[in-house]
């Protein structure tokens, strides 16, 4: 395991090199072809948002190429990374066309909620399908901390992975409202796959997430306040499908709460306030998601950014600290 080492390090240092060569060329095409952010509606985002309308947008399309290249080169092409990678695709591919449509639409609103929670439904259904009859992955869920596995039936199981698959993409996708916010945190929450992975002895899914580690640190350069672009719904959707396909084959669903912690935490915050709102018609956070309750408070972009980095990274650590002291006993 130790001789893959060096493939998977250049694996994620080529996705890095190829989107920092890349991404100048696509920005200006997305500009000249007036690929811009379509902001929401003020009162609904705060003040300083406003000034990001236009900023050109659909970078996820980066992200996508820069790790699926070095990484379908460099890997044996083992079936399961393979199906992570398409899981990856196929969630950025319903991104995209959400991003396409608000493009086409001229607005902030692209596909309606119903037709994305289908789309990462589907998805959800061919990985639980090859996961179980080609890889032969065990219907269980493993709870790491408590030592011990629960027995789930193949519906129970289809559940379980359709709402991790649905949630994390939707978790990172709210978390992408600052620049650098999803990318920075993805990319740390794929340490502690890419390590689970590592120590598991399974190369390629940790030579996957060091690659998509690579694109999210090359693609920082870009996205990284002030944005020159963002990555659009076809890389948050791709990122979270991403980290929950990851946690899926490592059987992680339980510990993906603690490592991606900041995006439950951002998830939390929206179901919360709307919660309470509409029963009782006062607002627990000053805005939501998490991150703009922070900056209403006074908190400048970048302190939000580089702080919840921070808490992010200790969760990760948590996160696998927690499932090598499960495998080593």
């Amino acid at each position: 395991m130790a001789g893959q080492m060096p493939r998977i390090l250049i694996a994620a240092i080529g996705a890095t090199t190829l989107l920092l060569f890349l991404g100048p060329k696509f920005i200006a095409w997305l500009r000249d072809n007036e690929v811009g952010q379509f902001v929401r509606p003020q009162g609904l985002i705060p003040e300083g948002h406003a000034e990001k309308q236009g900023t050109p947008t659909m970078g996820g399309l980066l992200i996508l190429f820069a790790t699926a290249v070095p990484f379908v080169i460099l890997s044996t092409r083992s079936t399961e990374a393979m199906l992570v990678l398409f899981v990856t695709l196929a969630c950025g591919l319903i991104g995209f066309l959400d991003d396409f449509t608000k493009i086409v639409r001229k607005r902030s609103l692209g596909l309606s909620g119903k037709l994305r929670i289908l789309g990462l439904i589907g998805v959800s259904a061919v990985l639980v399908y090859v996961a179980t009859e080609v890889v032969g992955l065990e219907t269980t869920l493993d709870i790491q901390p408590l030592h011990t596995e629960l027995e789930l039936t193949i519906v129970g199981y289809f559940l379980l992975v359709a709402l991790v698959v649905v949630g994390s993409a939707n978790a990172v996708n709210l978390t992408d409202g600052l620049d650098g916010l999803a990318a920075g945190t993805t990319a740390i929450a794929l340490i502690a796959f890419t390590g689970i992975s590592f120590v598991d002895g399974r190369t390629d899914l940790a030579m996957f997430g060091a690659t998509l580690i690579g694109a999210c640190v090359g693609f920082l350069w870009f996205n990284s306040f002030p944005a020159q672009v963002f990555m659009g719904d076809t890389g948050s959707y791709a990122l979270g499908g991403a980290i929950a396909a990851m946690a899926v084959m490592t059987k992680t669903e339980v510990l993906l709460g603690v490592i991606g912690a900041i995006f439950v935490a951002e998830a939390l915050s929206v179901i919360i306030q709307v919660v309470v709102f509409k029963r009782f018609r006062r607002r627990v956070f000053l805005m939501a998601p998490l991150h703009h309750h922070f900056e209403m408070a006074g908190w400048s972009e970048t302190k939000i950014i580089v702080r919840l980095w921070l808490i992010a990274l200790l969760f990760s650590a948590i996160g696998f600290t927690l499932y090598y002291r499960a495998i080593t006993g």
